[in-house]
């Protein structure tokens, strides 16, 4: 009892072992068993893969995953997916996953820590500059700090790291508010209410994981700023 109450103010309170200041949290332990069972899926899925038409449904599955965030990428970003695919989709997948898990008896998505989505969200806060200076070279990215003008170039700065911080409070935030608010109505009536909540929370676990990685995306794609024509290499 005492262990899911401290789980619901924040699973970073549950504490399973420490040595010092290095802490083994709640939070630590789900986050490890979802990358496990991402990992686990992604090598089932992918130890058979083979070209033509006979294929696995672990395969048409992957492939139609694969197409789906393909298609999403270019849509926002105009550009080849290719160089994108691997850290949007893996941020989305993860969130999702982490979100949809809330389902499960005695499971608390890492997402419902602050920790959590401030690492997410600093995982962004990284690859847009990265993502900026490779495809446009480090000058052309740092001009884009004082554009349209110098005046410009305090409030471009402050943008990077408030728009960072937004990321990860807007995650944190929804999903710990959506977890509250299940709790509660289904322990007011909870004969009628658990299903539906459920349901509930599966849809906002994965809207949640896509508004996140559509505004990754988005932030990558204005540091970017090179509008390809899909049909180019």
């Amino acid at each position: 009892m005492e262990f899911m109450d401290l789980a619901d103010i924040t699973p970073d309170a549950v504490i399973f072992w420490q040595m010092g200041w290095i802490k083994l949290n709640l939070t630590i332990v789900f986050t490890w068993i979802t990358m496990g069972i991402l990992l686990a899926v992604s090598l089932l899925a992918t130890r058979r893969i083979r070209p033509g038409k006979d294929l696995s449904p672990w395969q048409n599955f992957l492939e139609a995953v694969i197409e789906i965030a393909s298609n999403q990428i270019e849509d926002i970003s105009q550009q080849r997916a290719g160089k994108y695919l691997d850290f949007i989709g893996t941020l989305f997948l993860f969130i999702a996953v982490s979100n949809l898990f809330a389902v499960i008896p005695g499971y608390v998505p890492p997402t419902g820590s602050l920790a959590t989505t401030s690492a997410l969200a600093l995982c962004v806060f990284v690859a847009v500059p990265v993502y900026g200076i490779v495809t446009e070279g480090l000058v052309q990215y740092l001009k884009l700090y004082s554009s349209p003008t110098l005046f410009m170039l305090p409030f471009n700065i402050v943008s990077e790291f408030t728009r960072t911080l937004a990321l990860a409070v807007r995650l944190f935030g929804n999903i710990m508010s959506a977890n509250k608010i299940a709790a509660i109505l289904m322990a007011v009536i909870p004969l009628v209410f658990p299903v539906f909540m459920h349901l509930l929370e599966l849809l906002t676990g994965f809207i949640q994981a896509y508004i996140f990685a559509v505004l990754a995306m988005v932030y990558i794609t204005s540091a970017t700023r090179v509008q390809y024509e899909l049909g180019e290499g």
